[in-house]
């Protein structure tokens, strides 16, 4: 028989007892033949519509906004649908229906005067958009996608047309009993969000969920939803990963940055994370210290009184000095971590005010430091010791904060191959020279580069988080999270330092300089994509790296699109903080079946008045890649599970028929 022949003659036990269990599934020749029917017409169907987010660093809103939309996705599916027959205002208002239904809806309520032709006209619409995104999928795919209340009467409306005028009348009815028993309304919400559902197939985030912006927890509550994602992690998330693990040098850092930031609400309100022993300590060892260098960073939009900000300040102070002892501390057990530069408390000439740093000595702008030993500048004081063990106390112990990361843990990873797409946030350490950088990691000193370091790294930075049972292990992988945070060869932060303490405390600007690793120099380079391919085993001709974590300087006229298209950084600006360098608010991208569309966005005002006013986010579309002929599921990742699961099931049939495995009739 052609699929036991001598080559596998020693799998043959072990195929057939997997044989026996697919037909436990499949347990008759027909059924395997429908299954191998209805898999080979799948892989003809459209490849499903893929969205990239890079960088979303908090602002719920405008990530909110972008994914309802699906980067204009709803609203370019309308126009294809209605161009001919909606105006330029109707087609607005129904995509801001179908992005914000129930909060539209009440305004239609109260400005409406005849709301049951309107129930009639919208929820036609409604069907019409719901079956132009559904059409790439099989019906069993939409099916499972249909909200539970409407399921059978969605299916009814969307795979029957009222073109149909035997059956005109049908449809007219169904419509018009909704309305009758008072259910439009949730009817329009379910068809509103299956839309959404249905524009984006695939939607993948490629770091830094975290930090700056007010609702990095929002932003995680809507992924946590999202019927699918993955996520590759950025620096921020991964210090976060750090900070939920226990690491106390994690913890004062997240904490530090959101003082700076004056978004103490994501700490507080958000994971319900106290931060009342914070504040009392910093009132009592600051209390008199103005702390100017600390004053937080805020936003027009964030109400802070005059008091509110000098306690901020002191708060940011207080455990800003806690973070510098506690990463000194890594750096003196972690001697590999080759980061004995950034040893600074102990070159300070507490007594002149001054620091000896980079060969030179340079005058401190701040000189009051209450807590700090000069003879032993990175041991904690006993009250820094019990106010950091009751901040670890709270990160552990914040059930919505483990529910999220634990979340990033299994949805997420440092890297991912996709569809010939590499994904990761940062950079890959290299060389002058276009080699991959090898780094010693551990006491043996074993050497890793490109894709095994990154391999590597994911292994260590899980055993920070799950290897309670192994408290050494443990406190190695939660000591990599944090260089994986400001280390020189982290591949997800990409400097040779983080300056943070010069930026505090030194004004002379070229103490704040932190250079690039060499990747950067490159990444404009097809050889070195090139490599990258072939280190990561993808095909150099079809594939992209697709990243984020530097700033596109749109203003400035830098290019996102490099390498002549072989690489692509979308990092335009999500964060209010960057788009001020950016000049604009956002890149997404999307990967459909007919190639690879850049999409920029300009800043978003707020989802009050995108209902309100109907006020979309403006964006433009570069098309970055056109397809000679559309892909179909058959050229994609999916496709290839589904080709072997077809050979199974062919197995299967032929071991049916051979009397090998009996049909269970």
């Amino acid at each position: 028989m052609e699929y036991f022949n001598d080559d596998k003659i020693l799998d043959y036990d072990k195929e057939l007892k997997y044989l026996n269990l697919l037909s436990k599934q499949y347990p008759t020749i027909a059924s395997a033949c429908t299954e191998i029917i209805n898999l080979q017409a799948i892989l003809n169907l459209p490849k499903g519509t893929e969205h990239f987010l890079t960088d979303i660093h908090g602002e719920y809103e405008s990530f909110n906004h972008v994914l309802k939309n699906g980067s204009g996705n709803i609203k370019r599916k309308i126009k294809e649908v209605f161009d001919d027959l909606l105006t330029e205002k109707e087609i607005k208002s129904l995509a801001t229906l179908i992005y914000y239904p129930e909060q539209k809806l009440e305004i239609i309520h109260k400005t409406e005067e005849n709301i049951e032709d309107w129930y009639k006209i919208t929820i036609y619409r409604l069907v019409i958009v719901c079956r132009k995104a559904a059409f790439k999928y099989t019906r069993m795919k939409v099916r499972k996608a249909l909200p539970k209340d409407f399921a059978y009467i969605i299916e009814e409306l969307m795979h029957q047309g009222p073109e149909e005028y035997d059956k005109e009348e049908y449809y007219s009815e169904i419509i018009q009993t909704i309305i009758k028993i008072g259910r439009a309304d949730e009817f329009i919400i379910a068809m509103a969000n299956l839309i959404q559902r249905l524009v984006i197939d695939r939607l993948h985030i490629i770091g830094d969920i975290y930090d700056r912006g007010p609702g990095a927890d929002i932003v995680m509550d809507t992924l946590l939803n999202y019927h699918s994602v993955d996520i590759q992690w950025g620096n921020h998330d991964i210090l976060w990963m750090g900070a939920a693990s226990g690491s106390e040098a994690c913890i004062a850092t997240v904490i530090r940055i959101c003082t700076r930031y004056a978004n103490l609400d994501t700490i507080e309100d958000g994971y319900g994370i106290n931060i009342l022993p914070l504040a009392t300590f910093a009132l009592e060892f600051y209390s008199n210290d103005p702390c100017t260098a600390f004053m937080p960073k805020i936003e027009s939009d964030i109400v802070c009184t005059e008091n509110d900000i000098k306690l901020i300040s002191k708060m940011h102070k207080a455990i800003s000095i806690i973070q510098f002892k506690l990463e000194g501390e890594i750096i003196k057990r972690r001697p590999h971590f080759e980061m004995e530069d950034r040893l600074l408390l102990n070159n300070i000439d507490y007594q002149n005010g001054t620091i000896d740093i980079y060969g030179r000595k340079y005058k401190l702008n701040d000189c009051n430091f209450p807590t700090i030993d000069p003879a032993n500048p990175y041991e904690l004081t006993s009250a820094e010791k019990d106010l950091i063990e009751k901040l670890k106390s709270s990160f552990l112990n914040s059930e919505k904060l483990q529910k999220h990361i634990r979340f990033l843990y299994t949805n997420g990873s440092m890297y991912l191959k996709y569809n010939s797409n590499l994904l990761y946030h940062g950079c890959i350490p290299m060389n002058e020279d276009g080699s991959f950088k090898k780094v010693k990691i551990g006491a043996s000193g074993k050497y890793y580069s490109g894709k095994a370091y990154f391999d590597r790294l994911e292994i260590l930075v899980r055993e920070g988080y799950f290897h309670n049972n192994n408290l050494e292990a443990k406190l190695y992988g939660m000591d990599m999270t944090w260089y994986l945070w400001t280390g020189p060869l982290s591949p997800v932060f990409g400097k040779d330092k983080m300056t943070t303490f010069e930026r505090y405390f030194i004004d002379d600007k070229e103490t704040h300089i932190e250079n690039k690793n060499p990747y950067f120099k490159l990444e404009d380079s097809e050889d070195m994509c090139k490599i990258i391919f072939e280190e990561f085993g993808l095909n150099p001709d079809e594939s992209h790296i697709i990243n984020g974590h530097v700033p596109v300087k749109f203003k400035k006229g830098e290019n996102p699109i490099k390498a002549n298209g072989k690489l692509l950084t979308i990092d335009g600006g999500f964060s209010r903080a960057y788009q001020k360098t950016t000049g604009i608010a956002g890149y997404t991208l999307i990967y459909n079946s007919y190639g690879l569309i850049l999409v920029s966005h300009d800043p978003f005002e707020s989802a009050q008045k995108a209902i309100e006013e109907e006020i979309d986010i403006h964006s433009t579309k570069i098309v970055v890649e056109n397809e000679v002929e559309r892909k179909r599921v058959r050229d994609t990742d999916d496709g290839i599970k589904i080709k072997s699961q077809i050979e199974d099931l062919e197995m299967l049939l032929e071991a049916y028929r051979s009397g090998l495995v009996k049909e269970q009739i």
